[in-house]
């Protein structure tokens, strides 16, 4: 895959998932998808973003989603977020309005969560690349099998940690958590997916936000400031490392 952009952090558990078969195929059906010519998002660059903004060991939330947005321009490496500049997604916008009710938090102008990530949450698709225009194109390529290997060494982490599971794709991955209602450390939090037309079917009302936050200050982990910074460009340089 060229050169992997990711935090040390991740690279050297991972390194063995890198030389596995179903990775070399993979990397096989994305070549050939650009030799043909096809626009796969994100850039190759970005593939690996969300493992390189919030490494392993200071992971405090992981919020999964499925497969990047299909657009072009929006997607650059981190569920749910979209690049500064464009317009705030519909799934986004309703994950929005239920910080805003769950925190008080006034909305933001733009989509970039860059300052969650520096923050440690990890912002993880299950798939990591889409062909423009064509939603959920690149699924059972071999992603799956890597982001559950990410999983699993979040999961493995002895700290605390709260997994927001939104919609019955994401929420296959809770089998492989460590939860609290099993005698586990780890807080699942499941709700319906954020997008319009599941959002008012138990997304609303959930107060993932709150739920988090409540979680990591009763085992000493701190809180997320879940406040956005004003402009897109404050929100890619907000947060620490």
């Amino acid at each position: 895959m060229g050169e992997v952009t990711l935090h040390e952090s991740w690279l050297e558990p991972l390194r063995g998932q890198f030389d596995q078969p179903y990775m070399a195929a993979l990397k096989t059906f994305l070549a050939a998808e650009r030799a043909a010519g096809k626009h796969i998002f994100p850039r190759a660059g970005e593939w690996f973003r969300a493992l390189d903004l919030t490494p392993l060991d200071q992971v405090r939330v992981v919020i999964l989603g499925q497969d990047p947005y299909h657009g072009a321009g929006q997607a650059h490496g981190l569920c749910f977020s979209v690049q500064p500049g464009v317009r705030t997604p519909p799934s986004l916008v309703n994950i929005y309005k239920e910080m805003e009710a769950d925190l008080g938090v006034p909305r933001a102008a733009h989509g970039v969560l860059e300052h969650w990530a520096r923050q440690g949450v990890l912002l993880l698709n299950t798939v990591l690349t889409v062909e423009m225009g064509l939603a959920a194109s690149h699924r059972d390529k071999g992603w799956e099998r890597f982001t559950d290997a990410v999983i699993a060494l979040v999961n493995a982490r002895p700290e605390p940690i709260v997994f927001m599971l939104w919609g019955a794709h994401a929420q296959k991955k809770a089998a492989a958590i460590d939860d609290v209602v099993r005698g586990g450390r780890h807080l699942v939090l499941k709700a319906a997916h954020p997008s319009p037309l599941s959002a008012h079917t138990g997304f609303f009302g959930s107060r993932p936000f709150s739920q988090a936050n409540a979680f990591l200050a009763a085992h000493h982990r701190g809180t997320i400031d879940w406040a956005l910074p004003a402009t897109a460009q404050g929100a890619n340089r907000s947060g620490a490392r």
